[in-house]
């Protein structure tokens, strides 16, 4: 059987959409015509370009589907994991468990990748390799744990551990970006607040003083020059502020160029700090989770070196892998890399000499999402007081420069 999304009318006229499996086209319109349903168009979700035949078609059909079809969200992936994991768990085949994780959910998108997955999978292909025509929903490393689950046997186990490990990780980014929503609207507001007082209040209030034929005070002409300066250029240096984002993203499109950036940012002193935790974090909880998971140690650091974002580390790794292969001692090759945290290198060398590498690398892991959670709350506590102390120096500065002359002439009177 196959997936087929249609588009059909009820009863009343009304236009519905949906997916719904069969063997062809006609006989999913014969079915949809004893739902009481009119078919306007019926597609196969397995083939867009029903007139493409042979390898090339199949070739380019993949190629598309990776651009432009459907993608499961970070919340779809980790539930419909975990509900495959407890289906399966309890004694479920895996064809009936996936048709029933695709009726639980209402969104025909995701009907549509999980009745496709079905179909493979009844067609005689892995699980691994129904998943990978979908790239986009799932990663290298969600499909290697499955074809490493699928090997041992333990396919439910696999996938129960699989879905805990992305639901932590969705609620360590979670916190980290609720962690930075106030301070950066603090932020946009502080500078907001001193740019409508600049352009619009101050010249009302000095324009005054720039008729009289005394000298004003350093800091009054100060504030009339930033004044003017905001009020003439600033649509100009809002663009050029614009235009330089944009341009210095386009020169980190460059690889070369965007390995001397993430280099710069591993020498800042905090922000190392931050970058540093996040990725080992990051980079070990993956690890643990495919060694567990049965696949062999220097596929797992391929794999996991994937994961990382910042591409020194990522070339780090990339030698860490190199002299694992080379017969050296994970914890050796972490160490000579020079980036990784000690505490990682210390548990991963006790975890090589006991045998419980995964349980250290997830001990680890744990401790450092936890540390970084800390590190983020002071710097965040740091910061918000800090853009206050700013905004309130900001507007100390224009009231200072504006009341100055003001009380020279009370004098003078």
């Amino acid at each position: 059987m196959a997936a087929f999304t249609y588009t059909a009318l009820n009863s009343t006229g009304k236009t519905v959409k949906g997916v719904i499996e069969g063997d062809s086209e006609r006989q999913v319109r014969a079915q949809l015509r004893t739902q009481q349903l009119k078919p306007l168009t019926v597609s196969s979700t397995n083939d867009k370009k029903s007139k493409n035949t042979g390898a090339k078609a199949s070739k380019n059909k993949s190629f598309l589907s990776s651009l432009f079809g459907p993608k499961l969200t970070v919340k779809e992936r980790a539930l419909i994991t975990r509900q495959l994991a407890s289906l399966l768990l309890s004694g479920l085949p895996l064809d009936e468990a996936i048709n029933t994780a695709a009726k639980q959910t209402t969104k025909p998108s995701t009907q549509s990748i999980l009745l496709s997955i079905r179909s493979r999978v009844l067609e005689g292909h892995s699980l691994a390799q129904a998943f990978g025509e979908h790239p986009k929903s799932f990663d290298n490393m969600y499909r290697s744990m499955v074809r490493a689950g699928e090997s041992s046997g333990y396919l439910g186990q696999v996938l129960e551990q699989l879905a805990e490990y992305i639901e932590r990780s969705q609620y360590t980014a979670s916190k980290l970006k609720a962690a930075m929503i106030y301070p950066i609207v603090l932020l946009c507001v502080s500078v907001s607040v001193v740019a409508i007082l600049m352009v619009f209040v101050v010249p009302d209030l000095v324009g005054m003083f720039q008729r009289s034929e005394r000298e004003l005070p350093f800091i009054t002409r100060v504030l009339i020059g930033a004044s003017n300066g905001l009020s003439n250029y600033g649509i100009y240096i809002l663009i050029a502020i614009i235009a330089a984002i944009f341009g210095f993203k386009s020169l980190l499109k460059n690889e070369k160029n965007l390995r001397a950036w993430h280099s710069f940012t591993l020498k800042v002193p905090l922000v190392k700090d931050v970058i540093l935790l996040a990725e080992s974090s990051r980079f070990a909880g993956t690890l643990s989770l495919l060694v567990e998971s049965g696949v062999p140690l220097l596929q797992a650091l391929r794999i996991a070196t994937q994961v990382l974002s910042n591409t020194a580390l990522r070339h780090a790794c990339t030698d860490v892998s190199r002299s694992v292969q080379e017969g050296g001692s994970l914890h050796k090759a972490l160490k000579n890399a020079g980036w990784f945290p000690p505490l990682l290198v210390q548990m991963t060398a006790s975890g090589e000499a006991n045998g419980t590498l995964d349980k250290q690398l997830k001990h680890c892991a744990t401790n450092q999402e936890r540390e970084l959670e800390m590190m983020l709350t002071t710097v965040m506590g740091i910061f918000e007081p800090a853009i206050v102390v700013i905004m309130g120096i900001s507007i100390a500065f224009i009231m200072i420069a504006i009341l100055l002359p003001i009380f020279e002439l009370n004098q003078l009177a």
